[in-house]
């Protein structure tokens, strides 16, 4: 009997777990994407709510189901109420997702700013190495975004030198269009790029590729050049480790 009912606790604990990881990641789909260093204040608690309502909903006998999914879903209504109203008042969305902040103007720190952020001159150095600037006097302006990011703007002798400063004519990059992945044909891609599986495997074929299984990736550029990865490619040396 005590055997049977843990097996029955069990067996509840992973439905539940199984069923507020799957409405969870819907829900998120449905929110939007954002990476962590994107999200502002509202967001990152919407997100900590969710979760925990999630994870009680999966231990809580108390919490059946459907209340679960429920809280979840009044969590993502909001949510998507929040970035409607943002959208439309910039009052409501300096006021709830903030406003960029500058903490060093035209060279100069500003100690009330960094106040303001709760930050001081240490964390600001920090953020300004981790971006590559380890002399903060190259630094012309530095603005903390809503995010909690700071973008730094270096003085105009410390910026790099672009093809347009030196008169360069260059052609431009488009995206790359993966064409094999893990041995299989991306049939869609090749099309959106105007061929077809032919036209690769004869493209292949010239480069002395015979099986597309023993690729593990092929990708193809606006000038239709490829760049073939080999599914068996050795790596001599880890500097890494």
């Amino acid at each position: 009997m005590v055997i049977y009912l843990m097996i029955k606790e069990i067996i509840e604990v992973m439905l539940k777990g199984s069923i507020a990881v799957i409405y969870l990641f819907l829900v998120i789909k449905t929110l939007g994407k954002k990476q962590i260093s994107e999200l502002n204040i509202f967001d990152y608690i919407i997100g900590l709510s969710l979760g925990n309502i999630a994870a009680e909903m999966t231990v809580n006998d108390e919490i059946t189901i459907m209340e679960g999914l429920a809280s979840m879903t009044i969590y993502a209504l909001f949510s998507l109420f929040v970035s409607f109203i943002t959208s439309k008042s910039i009052m409501a969305r300096r006021f709830i997702t903030g406003f960029p902040i500058v903490l060093i103007d035209n060279g100069k720190i500003s100690k009330e700013q960094l106040k303001k952020c709760k930050i001081d001159i240490n964390d600001l150095m920090q953020d300004a190495r981790e971006s590559g600037y380890f002399d903060i006097t190259e630094i012309n302006y530095a603005i903390m975004e809503p995010s909690g990011k700071i973008s730094f703007l270096p003085k105009s002798k410390y910026q790099p030198v672009t093809n347009n400063d030196l008169k360069l004519k260059v052609s431009e990059s488009g995206l790359t269009a993966n064409l094999v992945i893990d041995g299989n044909i991306m049939k869609e891609n090749i099309k959106a790029i105007g061929h077809d599986e032919k036209w690769l495997l004869t493209r292949l074929k010239k480069e002395g590729y015979n099986n597309v299984e023993d690729l593990l990736l092929v990708t193809c550029d606006n000038k239709e050049k490829l760049t073939i990865y080999k599914m068996d490619e050795k790596v001599e040396k880890n500097v890494l480790e």
